[in-house]
């Protein structure tokens, strides 16, 4: 099941050409040499050190470092490979704690999700549910671990127990949270969609042609754990013109040729907090991503479009050269300081290699010394 505003004659949007291809390798190898060198030289700073005495502290200076970096993401979509992305529906407001509940059409539906929390103010603490296996990625791994994503095996059994163990601690109102799950769980294809279908026609659900049926329990726990410190839950729809891209098509800017982002937004109070009606309010508001698909399939368009406005390329341009010179600057100290900045180096990335595969992060001392305190009063 294809949407047909994805697709024109099987070409590309843009060819492939040398210059391109320059391009994208020369942007590729820059964002991966900034990752790398910002999460071994900052991360254990901001992510470790400084959450031994204050996780809302360093949830603060990491959001703002890596939303540095992260920015380049949008930088890169829509000022250098010209891609045009349309917001529509309502217009929500700057720095709200937030639910995302996005539908899932590529592998890369979740990069676009910046380009919207870079117009919020939000880009920095913007957090995903994604599968486990993503951690394997060189570098990115590190920084989804450092970015604290939900990493999860997609079986319930399994994730239960982490997932709820880490939505604990995303429940201080005064950290900015933007999580992001997708609750189809796997990306859509026309084999999948057709299970879907059987599975609905057998269970007296909704059959959907362009968005799968989605897992509830994930969202009901994020809802249930994080209700009281959320302002609202934004249902956002993707789609995509002339093709859905993959993430080499997004490097070298041969698509999309536009992407199309559709947002509506619902208070905590409208949906309902008992796990059978909240299941129901999420099979509801995926049949209605099925009619706006359709509808886009339709008129090439969402309705009530034009609701952000596009980046400034100065600012982009000025977060661009400031993450640059930063990595300048550190890789300079790397490279002719002392040995102990490289022994520092050295014990960074030892630390994020098993931090991230071990999905290990620090306790904050005072919170530790009162753990302590209470297991000895137990005895």
């Amino acid at each position: 099941m294809v949407l047909k505003s994805e697709v024109k004659d099987g070409s590309k949007n843009y060819p492939l050409t040398f210059p391109r291809a320059i391009r994208g390798l020369a942007c590729l190898v820059v964002y991966l040499l900034t990752s790398f060198t910002l999460l071994v030289c900052l991360g254990p700073f901001a992510a470790v050190f400084l959450r031994l005495f204050s996780i809302h502290y360093s949830r603060k200076i990491t959001n703002f470092l890596f939303g540095l970096w992260l920015a380049l993401w949008p930088f890169l979509f829509e000022k250098i490979n010209k891609t045009k992305v349309v917001f529509s529906g309502e217009t929500v407001p700057k720095r709200e704690r937030v639910l995302l509940i996005v539908n899932h059409k590529t592998e890369v539906d979740w990069m676009y999700l910046w380009d919207l929390a870079l117009r919020k103010g939000c880009i920095g603490c913007i957090k995903y549910v994604l599968k486990s296996s993503l951690l394997k990625l060189p570098v990115f791994g590190w920084g989804f671990h450092v970015l604290e994503f939900i990493l999860v095996e997609r079986k319930w059994e399994v994730d239960e127990f982490m997932m709820r163990k880490m939505l604990l601690t995303f429940t201080n109102p005064f950290d900015p949270l933007w999580l992001a799950i997708f609750p189809e769980g796997t990306d859509f294809t026309e084999e999948k969609c057709m299970k879907s279908q059987k599975f609905a026609a057998e269970n007296g659900l909704p059959v959907l042609k362009n968005v799968l049926l989605p897992k509830t329990r994930g969202f009901h726990a994020c809802l249930k754990i994080l209700r009281g410190s959320l302002d609202a839950v934004y249902d956002v729809t993707i789609a995509y013109k002339n093709r859905c891209p993959t993430f080499l098509d997004n490097v070298f800017g041969v698509e999309p040729s536009e992407v199309h982002v559709h947002v509506r937004r619902f208070l905590l109070e409208d949906i309902p907090s008992s796990e059978t009606e909240c299941d129901k309010w999420l099979v509801n508001t995926f049949h209605h991503k099925d009619q706006l698909l359709s509808d886009f399939i339709a008129n090439g368009h969402f309705e009530n479009e034009g609701t952000e406005e596009d980046l400034s390329t100065i600012k982009c341009s000025v977060n661009c050269t400031l993450v640059l010179a930063i990595t300048s600057v550190l890789t300079y100290l790397n490279l002719f300081s002392s040995i102990w900045f490289k022994i520092y180096i050295g014990l960074a990335c030892a630390y994020l290699a098993l931090a991230t595969t071990y999905n290990f992060h620090p306790i904050p001392v005072l919170e530790y010394v009162k753990m302590l305190s209470a297991r000895r009063k137990s005895v």
